[in-house]
């Protein structure tokens, strides 16, 4: 086993040093417009530096995932999650101004949603309701809890399978995809643990142990991008109904949604120990493919090495998370926190970067992957590696952020502006 530094490489670690300034910061702004720590500052920890870069590089934060228009989406929710989950950490306010200045300027006193439209049904449009949930809870503002119920309510609405599987999105019909079950299922347990409506549970579990029963390729070990209860897509197969191929971020995503679903499940809840079975079942499929030699995981999870395949950021960040806080938890062996230290220092050694300004740059994430759709996404090998790489795409910042502070729960250093 190689040594597990948990430090960036050299030339970095003095960037980040030598931007870093006095020990203590004045309230104030940035030149970027965003509100400056009054929190004694030391060498934060990589989580803060993240967060920090990356709200400087959005300043607004409707701006995140390059967009150029106001947009509420699945990766504005991500990046909020992430956020509040470092502020839970530091106690420092400048996220909780930044969440809610997102918040505010997304949602109206009467909890309309700018560009949300409950019936386009499409689930990745639920995912920022988590942030949602926290911010409530932490302001009391009416507005809040009434988006929360928007979101709630289209999903009492959604289409479903016929075994009660949420579609992915209307205009993708009898379809369910791994990324939709960490859109909805950790939505939707929040919200049932919250403002305890514990049948909610239920529908949970279901969605997970159906994306299992239908997703899992027993011979692979590994779960498939989608799946067609209907035959009908190109990309599905006509006797299982499956896309083709096995994506990282994908996988990566389900991963997730098992782990934050854990959080707020009933330790009693008679499906709880299905959903432990899944978790250790996407524990073995995980490391099953790390890479050994770097510690990360392909785009192609099962074609590692094949021409065009390429070490992917996003995928890993979101397993080192799974795996840190799933073997932490006890969800899954000790044992496995290991994988996590590997994937973890992979990360920074391939893909963490630091300007002169002190700017923490993640790089190599794949753009956007998905099925269908027009111009048609047929789920093929060259399909998946040809779409583009992105630096600082937020679905490799919110998970990077995330598994920071894990690691640095492990290693005894939460991140801390102390």
């Amino acid at each position: 086993m190689k040594l597990i530094a948990y430090t960036l490489p050299i030339a970095v670690v003095l960037s980040v040093a030598c931007s870093s300034g006095s020990s203590t910061t004045a309230a104030g702004e940035n030149e970027a417009g965003i509100a400056e720590s009054t929190v004694p500052q030391a060498e934060a920890p990589l989580s803060v530096q993240m967060a920090k870069s990356d709200m400087q590089r959005n300043p607004e934060g409707w701006t995140i995932d390059f967009n150029e228009k106001p947009k509420w989406e699945y990766t504005h929710g991500l990046m909020m999650t992430a956020l509040d989950k470092v502020y839970d950490k530091t106690g420092d306010k400048q996220y909780l101004n930044y969440i809610k200045n997102f918040a505010d300027f997304m949602i109206s006193d009467d909890g309309s949603i700018k560009t949300y439209k409950k019936t386009d049904y499409n689930i990745d449009r639920v995912n920022p309701g988590k942030f949602l949930i926290e911010l409530y809870k932490e302001t009391g503002e009416e507005k809040y809890k009434l988006a929360i119920e928007e979101l709630r309510d289209q999903m009492r609405n959604h289409p479903r399978t016929s075994e009660g599987g949420f579609w992915h999105k209307k205009v993708y019909p009898n379809q369910m995809w791994l990324d939709g079950l960490y859109m909805g299922s950790p939505f939707l347990a929040q919200y049932a643990a919250e403002f305890n409506e514990p049948a909610l549970f239920d529908d949970v579990a279901n969605q997970i142990i159906l994306m299992d029963k239908h997703g899992w390729n027993e011979e692979k070990g590994l779960y498939h991008h989608g799946w067609d209860e209907s035959r009908q897509q190109r990309w599905a197969d006509p006797e299982t109904g499956l896309s083709p191929n096995f994506w990282g971020r994908a996988m990566g995503w389900y991963a997730m949604s098992l782990v934050d679903v854990l959080d707020y499940f009933p330790k009693d809840h008679p499906k709880r120990s299905e959903i432990l079975r899944v978790t250790q079942k996407m524990a073995d499929a995980i490391t099953q493919y790390q890479d050994p030699e770097s510690g990360l995981w392909w785009q192609v999870l099962d074609q590692g090495g094949r021409e065009g395949n390429y070490l992917e950021s996003s995928a890993s960040s979101m397993f080192v998370y799974f795996l840190a806080k799933a073997a932490k938890m006890g969800y899954i062996d000790k044992k496995y926190m290991q994988d996590a230290k590997e994937g973890y220092q992979g990360i920074l050694d391939r893909f963490i970067k630091v300007n002169e300004a002190g700017q923490v740059t993640i790089t190599d994430a794949v753009s956007v992957s998905g099925l269908g759709g027009n111009p048609y996404r047929d789920g093929s090998y060259e399909y998946y590696i040809g779409e583009p790489k992105r630096d600082n795409d937020p679905k490799a910042v919110g998970p990077f952020i995330m598994a920071s502070l894990q690691m640095e729960d492990v290693n005894g250093n939460a991140a801390q502006n102390n």
